[in-house]
């Protein structure tokens, strides 16, 4: 039993080390760009209008503390799993619950601007997203693995 506990404990701790694990927990936008696969998310970042104003995790991760280490272990679950066994969309698409957090945030800090617009309309099935007009804010024109996406696969929001 202590074998075998010690090599699931010494793969876990290469396997952190080696994805830079402790890195996940920073701020800093170049972690997301650990995984090579983000690369062209990181890149379109730092031509986008946003660039200057707002991280990877002020855009993708709830605010609160509980919420923001919540959501990492649920992507960093996902994204390793994605990753491991190569079953994830190409390109790369960001899933209900991360969509929620995305359109909650953009609400919080464009509140004052936008809070005629939406009122009442943000819960309904229906309801549209600000990245469904506004899609190039946050990445820039070119998002996607293998360039720009044509509009039918932009059209997932």
């Amino acid at each position: 039993m202590a074998v075998a506990v010690g090599v699931l404990v010494g793969a876990g701790g290469f396997t952190f080390r080696y994805a830079e694990g402790l890195s996940y927990f920073s701020t800093d936008p170049a972690a997301c760009a650990n995984c090579h696969i983000m690369q062209t998310q990181y890149d379109s970042w730092q031509k986008a209008s946003h660039h200057t104003v707002a991280r990877c995790v002020d855009c993708h991760l709830p605010h609160d503390f509980v919420g923001k280490y919540l959501a990492k272990a649920s992507n960093g679950y996902h994204h390793s799993k994605g990753f491991t066994f190569q079953d994830f969309h190409e390109p790369i698409r960001i899933k209900p619950g991360n969509s929620a957090i995305l359109q909650a945030n953009c609400l919080g800090c464009h509140n004052d601007m936008v809070h005629n617009l939406v009122a009442g309309v943000t819960t309904d099935v229906d309801a549209v997203s600000c990245v469904h007009c506004h899609r190039d804010v946050g990445h820039g024109p070119t998002v996607g693995l293998g360039g720009p996406e044509t509009a039918k696969e932009r059209s997932y929001q």
